[in-house]
Parts: C-alpha cells; sequence; structure tokens
C-alpha cells in the first residue's frame, strides 16, 4: 500500500517529519517532551508554533481505526481528544513496512493524573477526579460507547472551577453501538474499577529514595481497593439520576420540574418528558420518563449569551457571577434588565476588564474562565478574613501579586514533572 496521510482541515500538512523512519528513532527540531502520561505504544510529541501534536505509532490497521472512533466520539459530544490525522502505508527508505501513525492534537492545559498528584495531594485530588472519570464512562455509555480500557491513565485531565474535567485519550479497545446493553455497561465498569485500584497501587508503591510515598499525604493511607469501589457508586449514582423513571403520585407534578431542575444542575440537558398515565391501587400516578441529550446545559447557556466556549463548572460559576451582576444593577437602578443585556454588560463592564489587568507574561499559566473562578474565590477568602467583601479590584490586585505568579503554566507544560516518578513495572513511559 502506498503511503498515504490524511488530516483535517485548519492544522499543519505535517509533510516535513521524517516519516521513512520509526518513531522512536525520529530527530527533528520540532520534537518536544511535555508532560505525558503511560501509553503502550511509541508516542512522541511534536510542535509546530504553539500547538503540539501528539503521534503515536500503532501496528496494522489500528490507528485509523482509532481515528474513527475518536472523531465518532466526538460527533457525539463525549469529550476527547481531537484526532487530526492518520499516516498509513508508511515505508522505510530500503521499503520495510513501517507501523500507522495517529495523530491528535494536544489538549491545552490537561494533565496525566500523575502530573496532577506531583502538584496537589491525592486527598485534594481523589473526589473531584472521582467525579470526573464517573462523568464521562457515564457520558461515554450515553453515547454507546464501550471503552473496554477506562482508567486513569487513558485519560486527561483539565481545571474546572474547582472541579476537574475528564477528556478521553486512548479508545484502542472501544466499540461503537447504538447502545449499551446492561451487561456491557456493567463490564466496562468493572474494567474502570480493576483499573483504577491498579493504578492507585502503583501510586501506593512509588516511594522516594527515603521511603516515604512519592504521591500521598504523609498523615494519609490510601486504599486502592475502596477508591475504585467508590468510582462504581459515583457512576450508579449519575446513571441512576440520568436515566432511571420516577413515579409521581397525583397533585406532585411540581416534581416534573424538579427532576429536570436536578438533571441541569448536573450539566445535562433534557429533550423530552414523557408522562404516562400508571393507574395503581393506592391511588393514580404517573410515570416520568425523561430522555437526555448531550450534557453541556451551562455550557452551551454561557456561549449563547457571551460567546465564551468554557467548561461545565466555570459555565455554572460565570452564569452565577451574571446573575449576581443582573441583580444588583437592577436593585441599584430599580430597572430590570433581561438576561442577554445583563451578559452583555457583565463581559464588558467586570470579566473583559478583571482580565485585562492580569500581566501579559502570566495570562497564559490557566485558561481565562479559570483565572477568573479563582479571584472570585480569592474574593470570598479575603471577604471571609476582613468579615466585609473586600470587592474585585482588590481581590483582583491580591491574587495577580500573591497566588498566580506561584501557579505553574499549565497551558502546555513542556518541563517533564512526571520523569522522577516512577513507573512500576514498565520502562519508559513514552515506550511501553
Amino acid at each position: 500500500m502506498a503511503f498515504r496521510f490524511t488530516t483535517r482541515p485548519g492544522h499543519p500538512t505535517f509533510a516535513d517529519l521524517p516519516w521513512e523512519e520509526p518513531l522512536a528513532e525520529w530527530d527533528t527540531e520540532r520534537l518536544v517532551t511535555p508532560v505525558r502520561g503511560i501509553h503502550r505504544h511509541v508516542v512522541r510529541f511534536v510542535a509546530y508554533g504553539p500547538q503540539l501534536y501528539a503521534l503515536k505509532e500503532l501496528p496494522g490497521r489500528l490507528a485509523e481505526r482509532e481515528y474513527r472512533l475518536l472523531r465518532g466520539l466526538a460527533e457525539r459530544s463525549v469529550p476527547v481528544v481531537e484526532a487530526v490525522g492518520v499516516a498509513t502505508g508508511r515505508t522505510t527508505r530500503e521499503g520495510e513496512p513501517l507501523d500507522d501513525v495517529l495523530i491528535t492534537e494536544h489538549l491545552r492545559y490537561s494533565l496525566p493524573y500523575r502530573a496532577l498528584f506531583s502538584r496537589r495531594s491525592l486527598s485534594d485530588l481523589w473526589e473531584p477526579l472521582l467525579d470526573a472519570l464517573a462523568q464521562l464512562l457515564v457520558r461515554a455509555h450515553l453515547a454507546g460507547f464501550f471503552w473496554g480500557d477506562c482508567s486513569l491513565s487513558n485519560t486527561l485531565f483539565r481545571r474546572d472551577a474547582g472541579a476537574l474535567a475528564a477528556y478521553i485519550v486512548d479508545v484502542e479497545t472501544g466499540e461503537m453501538h447504538p447502545s449499551l446493553s446492561d451487561g456491557q455497561r456493567r463490564h466496562d465498569l468493572d474494567i474502570a474499577q480493576t483499573n483504577v485500584a491498579g493504578e492507585l497501587l502503583d501510586i501506593v508503591a512509588a516511594t522516594r529514595p527515603d521511603g516515604r510515598s512519592t504521591l500521598l499525604d504523609d498523615d494519609r493511607q490510601l486504599d486502592p481497593a475502596a477508591v475504585a469501589d467508590d468510582l462504581c457508586k459515583r457512576y450508579e449514582g449519575l446513571w441512576h439520576e440520568l436515566t432511571t423513571d420516577e413515579l409521581i403520585p397525583e397533585g406532585e407534578e411540581w416534581r416534573v420540574t424538579d427532576r429536570v431542575r436536578r438533571l441541569n444542575d448536573l450539566g445535562f440537558d433534557v429533550a423530552e418528558i414523557e408522562l404516562v398515565d400508571d393507574p395503581a391501587e393506592d391511588g393514580r400516578r404517573f410515570r416520568l420518563a425523561t430522555r437526555v441529550v448531550e450534557p453541556g446545559h451551562h455550557r452551551r447557556r454561557l456561549l449563547q449569551l457571551t460567546g465564551l466556549d468554557v467548561q461545565e463548572n466555570q459555565a455554572r460559576r460565570l452564569l452565577n457571577d451574571i446573575l449576581g451582576y443582573r441583580t444588583a444593577i437592577e436593585v441599584e437602578t430599580g430597572v430590570s434588565l433581561s438576561e442577554q443585556v445583563a451578559a452583555m454588560r457583565w463581559m464588558v463592564e467586570v470579566f473583559e476588564p478583571t482580565l485585562a489587568r492580569v500581566p501579559a507574561e502570566l495570562r497564559d499559566r490557566l485558561e481565562d474562565a479559570e483565572i477568573y473562578h479563582q479571584i472570585l474565590e480569592h474574593r470570598w477568602f479575603l471577604s471571609e478574613r476582613a468579615g466585609r467583601d473586600v470587592g474585585l479590584e482588590a481581590a483582583t490586585d491580591d491574587y495577580l501579586a500573591s497566588v498566580l505568579p506561584a501557579q505553574g503554566d499549565e497551558r502546555t507544560v513542556l518541563d517533564p514533572a512526571t520523569s522522577e516518578l516512577p513507573v512500576i513495572g514498565g520502562p519508559d513511559p513514552e515506550v511501553t
């Protein structure tokens, strides 16, 4: 088969890369070494301007299959890394066949879980980490995707207003179906439980030369099995809330609105509500069946109001700030504002001026929405300590002086911060 390269518009052609060589032997000035996770195959990173791309060598037709799966998941609104291209039919200069290569865009402001643990203790991270992974698996299952290898290693995490957002990185073992049976879902959840327990056992075993834990709090013991069990409980709770029919007694139709509000709070929109008459011995009841569409309720609402495209929890926080701003203006002026007008005024008078005060050398350390969220958190902290509202400007000044400068740049972390973390039972994580 002749060499063929498929790429999506808006990205480089990658024509200047040494495709006639095995990926492990590449020697090009475009190679960079960002913080990375653990991979089964050879993975290298190349830079084109500020943007990084991950290249993964895969045997047979696996690269093209994974490329199609990633694109299919993105079309179904499942958070995944963006599939950019695939190279097939590669050969050496001597005509020897080479493995195919999958190219994905490096997800900005994201980190693998081991790098997260090197920056914050597990006791601070395990709850948002499990919530993010559970929601990711639920979203995949709602889309009809059987992952087959859900794990912390196959996931990237981004900050999301005090929480974490999870993205699928590796789908080699995945399968797309119109929908999943309960047996398929539970089998996938069992795999995730086993993988997470094993990864946490690796963390427990990772020690420094002085014998102390590399990644755990000195005063906290980790039970990998219990944490993995907790992942399953969080998954089951979310799945039940999103998919279970609810019986509503006659006269309690308010529960319909309450159910929709709970689903919206979880970040999911509801496409249809079906009320089916369900006569019972103890009186008439209605069976409430909801059809949940893709998540991102707050994200879509904020995008419509302001044009800002952010993470779900960030959107929730910004919408609450817009609501607070709108209320304050209405109290002050006695004039009602529409949501659209309030959002535009908030953008012009609050959000953009606040971010404009961030020095250029610090602006890219976090996403804009995350910086603004942290300023709001810092305002609350300072106000609590002072016993009064210190105001947004004072909070911003103090945050920029004392907090953000100490924050590492997370847009694209080139410093291999995880290089000192032991890989249990495996060689260099770039070639595993």
